[in-house]
C-alpha cells in the first residue's frame, strides 16, 4: 500500500495503528494548516534513506481545533517526532511537556521529540536562519547590523532572539504593531549590555513599518531580513519600497518559493546580494534531524533532494 502524501487529524486520532502499517512506517511528519505545500518530506525522507533509518516522513493536515488532540495521539501511533509549522508553533509551545530553553525564549516550538509518553519541544528557526546567513553570505550574525521586518511573533520573534543570543552588532525590530516590537525589544535588552555605539546610535531599536523610519535605519544596516509572510504569493507586492534598497545591503527573504519574490527581484535590480528562505528551511530541517536521531544530518543529500523538489 502506497503511503499517502497527506494524513488527516482524524487518521491519527481514530486509527493510530495505521501509521505503523506502511513500509517503511510513518514515524515522522510535519503538522500544519495548510500543509500540502511543505517541502520537508522530500529532503527528510532522503536523509532517512541515506542513513538507513527504517522510518518515513509525511504530512499531517491538522486544523487548530484538533491540534492538542493530535499531539497527545503521537506516542500511541509510534511517532518519533514531528515538525510544526503555521499556524501551530505557538500552540506547540503550550502543548509539549518539556520545553528547550531556546524554544521558550523564541516563544514557539517547531520540532517535537516523542520520548515515551512525553513530548519535548525545540525551535530550530533561529539557528537555521543563522546557518543559512553564514552559508549564503559568508558572514556571521554577530558581525551584522540587522533590520528585521515582521518582528512581532512567529519566525520573526525566533530570528530576533537568535540575533540577540549571538549579540549581533545592531538589531532594528520592525513591526506594523509597534507595541509588539517594543515589548520584544524590552525582553532582548539584557543581550545588549553596551547599549550604544560610539556615535550614539542605540544597538537595539523598535520602529514602526513606516517608509521614513525604514529609510533612516537601512542607511546604517548591513542586512535586511524579511520574516513576514509577504511574498509567499506571486501577486504579493514587495514588503518594502524598492527605493530603500542599495547595492551594499544584504537581503534575506525567509519566504521560500521556487519563483523568487518581489523583494529579491528588487534587490537584484540594484545590485544587492540576496537569498531566499530555502537555506533556512534546509538548515531547520537538518537541525531537527540531528535532534531526533542524535547524529549529524546528511546535509548535502538533503540539499539535493530539496532542490529537485522545486
Amino acid at each position: 500500500m502506497a503511503t499517502p502524501d497527506i494524513f488527516s487529524a482524524e487518521d491519527l486520532i481514530s486509527a493510530p495503528a495505521l501509521f505503523m502499517g506502511f513500509e517503511p512506517p510513518v514515524r515522522l511528519a510535519v503538522i500544519g494548516d495548510p500543509v500540502a505545500h511543505s517541502k520537508s518530506p522530500s529532503f527528510q525522507n532522503a536523509a532517512l534513506r541515506a542513513c538507513g533509518i527504517e522510518a518515513s516522513y509525511s504530512r499531517l493536515h491538522v486544523p487548530p481545533s484538533r491540534f492538542t488532540e493530535v499531539l497527545r495521539a503521537l506516542p500511541a501511533a509510534g511517532f518519533l517526532g514531528v515538525n510544526v509549522t503555521i499556524p501551530h508553533k505557538g500552540a506547540a509551545l503550550a502543548g509539549v511537556d518539556v520545553v528547550d530553553a531556546g524554544a521558550r525564549a523564541s516563544g514557539s516550538v517547531n520540532t517535537i521529540v516523542v520520548n515515551g509518553d512525553k513530548l519535548h519541544g525545540f525551535s530550530t528557526d533561529g539557528p537555521g536562519l543563522s546557518r543559512a546567513i553564514r552559508e549564503e553570505f559568508s558572514v556571521d550574525l554577530r558581525d551584522l547590523r540587522v533590520v528585521l521586518l515582521g518582528a512581532g511573533g512567529g519566525a520573526g520573534r525566533a530570528i530576533a532572539v537568535q540575533c540577540a543570543i549571538e549579540r549581533c552588532a545592531r538589531l532594528v525590530l520592525v513591526n506594523r504593531t509597534l507595541e509588539k516590537a517594543r515589548r520584544l525589544a524590552a525582553e532582548l535588552e539584557p543581550h545588549f549590555p553596551s547599549g550604544r555605539f560610539s556615535g550614539g546610535a542605540d544597538r537595539l531599536v523598535a520602529i514602526p513599518f513606516e517608509e521614513a523610519d525604514l529609510r533612516r535605519e537601512l542607511e546604517n544596516a548591513d542586512i535586511v531580513i524579511n520574516a513576514t509572510s509577504i511574498g509567499m504569493k506571486p501577486s504579493d507586492e514587495s514588503v518594502i519600497p524598492a527605493s530603500l534598497l542599495t547595492p551594499n545591503l544584504l537581503v534575506y527573504d525567509a519566504v521560500y518559493t521556487s519563483g523568487g519574490s518581489r523583494l529579491l527581484d528588487d534587490a537584484a535590480a540594484v545590485g544587492a546580494r540576496g537569498a531566499n528562505g530555502l537555506g533556512m528551511l534546509l538548515h531547520q530541517g537538518a537541525l531537527a534531524f540531528e535532534i531526533w536521531f542524535n547524529r549529524p544530518a546528511p546535509l548535502e543529500v538533503m540539499r539535493k533532494a530539496l532542490l529537485a523538489d522545486l
